[in-house]
Parts: C-alpha cells; sequence; structure tokens
C-alpha cells in the first residue's frame, strides 16, 4: 500500500472514529519521531508522507505529538529526579549541538 493511501486509509479511521482521534494521532506523532532513529532518509520521508495536509489533521497531529512529549517528559523525570525544566533546557542544548547550532551555555 503507497503512503497516500495509508495516509487517506488514517484519515478514514479517524473521521469514523472521533473518539480514536487522539490515539491515531499518537501512533502518527510515535511513527514520525521512530523514523528518525533508523535514518536521516527515513525521517523526511516520513515527515513528507506521514504529515496530514488538512488543518484538522495537522491539529490532531499537533495535539498528539504534545501528549506523547508530556509522557516522555514525565518519564525522564522519574528516572532521573530532575525537574521537567532542567531536562528541557539539557535536551534543547542537545538538539542545539546535533545540528550544530552554537548555544547560548
Amino acid at each position: 500500500m503507497q503512503a497516500a493511501q495509508v495516509q487517506a486509509a488514517q484519515t478514514a479511521q479517524v473521521q469514523a472514529a472521533p473518539g480514536g482521534t487522539m490515539a491515531a494521532a499518537m501512533q502518527l506523532a510515535i511513527a514520525l519521531l521512530t523514523a528518525g532513529l533508523d535514518s536521516p532518509e527515513l525521517e523526511a520521508w516520513a515527515a513528507d508522507e506521514l504529515t496530514p495536509a488538512d488543518t484538522d489533521g495537522l491539529a490532531d497531529f499537533m495535539a498528539g505529538l504534545h501528549v506523547i512529549s508530556i509522557v516522555l517528559l514525565h518519564e525522564l523525570h522519574e528516572a532521573t529526579g530532575e525537574p521537567s525544566a532542567a531536562i528541557l533546557q539539557r535536551l534543547a542544548i542537545m538538539a542545539e549541538r546535533r545540528r550544530g547550532t552554537p548555544s547560548a551555555d
């Protein structure tokens, strides 16, 4: 099944079951986030193919990313005992260094 067909099927599933919108958005967000773990090429493909084009789908997708980030932040806090603000700051610095952008340490 081609990516466009997959996206159309996912959109139809979300529209058919409004209660499952957040779950579908979270699954889509997880798919996009984990694609980057395999390769930059797969991440680029996933960003183009999996990101919804319509405003409602994009809003649901962004909400799914938000929920996942909150859950992951909570898990990091539980594992490290660090406050959320410190974790976010460290992650931002790591992301800047990965991109080659100098940070204001």
